[in-house]
């Protein structure tokens, strides 16, 4: 894992920015703490920082091939889990070795297959390739967005990074935030290849990115297909059974310690027990953390959202798989601590907007990169195997827009309803999420005979594994790379992927419970509490003194009457949430909070120019 970045400019010589290369790069400190590289040559030049997790000593990076025809050289961010039959394969055809890295495979399958070579790989990954016998870049991202990469058109060239901060490096990047940002910013729709900053783009899941002197072209080699299904319950189970072990098996691999994520979920459970059973045969204990919060546990208050607290079952499954278990304890003051809230917005560029959670995700991610520098995580599989609540919510399955947003005001509060009513009419939020939803269910393609229902369900899932679930990868992608902690994500196998969006909803939920097929083809590792446990979501804090820590911070905010953040919220009704009694203080005040304060935070960190007509 690392971060990646770069500059490719056709008129002019780069060799005399390298300075402003080596800052690019700088940013990326965080995603490789272990070292850095640069190459310039001509109008190109790339930069390199690396988390060593595979040959340690022979990954090394900016990586070059050199041709007849000219240099081809690779930045590369990521994880191939196949690199080794790949590697196999190259050398039947020739090919020869100087190092056991995956990232030399992918430069010399570039090689060989050129761009063609994406639809080979399994993994998360983005990288570039300057291809100097073409003079041209190439930039490829995994199928499923797993790996963040953003690109930044110049009149001449094009700016590259993992993360927009090496964009925003580069003085041709404008650090400009417009009313279509700002609608991204606050809607949970996921465009694809929106990034927020003006003139900034991701490079889409599933794509490759090409830019010579004719200009800049993309071409998806990647997207969700409908296909029929045609094996039965008994079959499919053992289906997704195989491929979770091959799938975890593979993501095993790695030269430095590794870990799971354990919430006491079924997800994470069966990934933690798979993970256990297979290092076990090896003669090894699989490490796993979950995280808690002070008194929790003790003091928890069910709701709609949260039926039970994680950890007894976190505690079940690490007894049952013989786990070497920590549980890190989280306190208020850490997740309202300004310092870690300013943490957290530096590792996204953005006011995200998810609050404690956030700050809960980093704090957990620190504490664990003391102890391991990978970790597996069952992140996605409630997009794949239908488990969220929206899936068995007849309103939400029949509203005409993304089904998470249904019940998202209820649960969380508005975000609109922090900002400033002027500001809020010139965005409309709703017509946009309107304009959005039309765009990310046109073209799902509907099978023959397929019911209403089946198809109904089956744009859920799409809508899901398309925009949804590249919220959550990316949040916890930048979150776990602030702190040099790689988080593989078996859930997001292509194969598996593919394989689960294309049985019927009457397979996902044959018995009638959220995720029917994963927990079948698990319920041998599983504890019997947690094959019997609802649905939880990512915990939240329910200590009323973080809600009065927010409040503090939001008084300090307010003595500040000339922030440029009440350019953007409402100033009067920021001053009646942070005065609250503490028994009145709603999730949808403690949210409008964070929101205030995540907006101030950023504004402060990176002073974008805001265009807000």
């Amino acid at each position: 894992m690392c971060g990646i970045t770069g500059w490719v400019s056709f008129d002019r010589d780069l060799r005399a920015s390298a300075d402003t290369l080596d800052a690019m790069t700088q940013t990326m400190e965080c995603r490789g703490p272990d070292d850095r590289g640069t190459w310039i040559d001509g109008p190109a030049a790339l930069g390199h920082r690396r988390l060593a997790i595979i040959d340690l000593p022979g990954g090394r990076q900016p990586m070059t091939a050199e041709t007849p025809r000219g240099t081809v050289v690779l930045v590369y961010s990521g994880e191939t889990y196949n690199y080794t039959e790949l590697r196999s394969e190259l050398t039947a055809r020739g090919h020869r070795f100087t190092t056991d890295s995956d990232t030399e495979v992918v430069l010399r399958g570039y090689l060989e297959w050129g761009e063609a070579l994406a639809e080979r790989l399994n993994g998360m990954y983005a990288f570039a390739v300057w291809d100097g016998r073409e003079n041209k870049l190439v930039m490829i991202r995994d199928r499923m967005g797993i790996k963040p990469f953003y690109f930044y058109e110049t009149p001449d060239g094009v700016l590259f990074g993992s993360e927009p901060k090496a964009i925003l490096a580069n003085p041709l990047a404008k650090s400009r935030v417009t009313l279509d940002g700002l609608r991204e910013l606050f809607t949970i729709v996921k465009t694809p290849g929106h990034a927020v900053w003006d003139g900034m783009h991701e490079v889409e899941p599933g794509t490759v990115v090409t830019v010579d002197r004719g200009g800049l072209r993309q071409r998806a080699y990647w997207t969700l297909e409908t296909r029929p299904h045609t094996d039965d319950r008994d079959t499919s189970i053992a289906t997704v059974r195989s491929l979770l072990d091959d799938i975890v098996r593979r993501q095993l691999v790695s030269d430095v310690p590794r870990c799971t994520l354990l919430s006491g979920g079924l997800d994470s459970s069966a990934m933690t027990a798979i993970a256990a059973r297979q290092l076990g045969e090896q003669g090894e204990t699989v490490r796993s953390f979950a995280v808690d919060f002070v008194g929790q546990t003790e003091n928890f208050v069910a709701d709609e959202m949260r039926g039970t607290p994680d950890t007894p079952f976190v505690h079940d499954v690490a007894k049952a798989a013989g786990t070497d278990h920590r549980d890190i304890v989280l306190d208020s003051n850490e997740l309202a601590d300004p310092e870690v809230r300013a943490r957290v917005i530096r590792a996204r560029d953005i006011p995200a907007g998810f609050g404690d959670m956030d700050a809960s995700l980093y704090l957990l991610f620190r504490a664990i990169r003391e102890h391991s520098t990978v970790a597996l995580s069952g992140e996605s599989a409630d997009e794949v195997f239908g488990g969220y609540l929206q899936f068995f919510d007849e309103e939400a399955r029949s509203a005409d827009t993304f089904p998470w947003l249904v019940r998202m005001s209820q649960h969380f509060g508005d975000d609109s309803d922090v900002l400033r009513g002027d500001l809020a009419g010139a965005l409309d939020l709703d017509g946009y999420v309107r304009h959005s939803y039309a765009g990310a269910v046109r073209g799902i393609q509907r099978l023959d005979g397929e019911s209403d229902f089946e198809y109904r369900m089956r744009k859920m899932c799409h809508l899901h594994l398309t925009r949804f679930v590249r919220v959550l990868l990316d949040r916890k992608d930048r979150a776990s790379m602030a702190v040099g902690l790689e988080v593989r994500v078996p859930f997001c196998d292509h194969r598996l992927v593919e394989y689960v969006y294309n049985t019927p909803w009457s397979l996902k939920s044959f018995d009638g419970r959220e995720k029917s097929l994963l927990r079948e083809a698990t319920a041998d590792v599983l504890p019997k509490s947690v094959y019997d446990r609802v649905k939880s979501p990512y915990p939240s804090t329910q200590d009323p003194k973080y809600a009065v820590a927010l409040q503090n911070h939001a008084k300090d905010l307010l003595a500040r009457p000339s922030h440029r953040v009440f350019d953007l919220v409402d100033r009067e009704r920021v001053s009646r949430a942070a005065h609250r009694e503490a028994p009145q203080i709603t999730q949808a005040s403690r949210r409008g909070l964070e929101r205030t304060l995540d907006l101030a935070l950023w504004l402060d960190l990176y002073s974008p120019e805001l265009v807000l007509s």
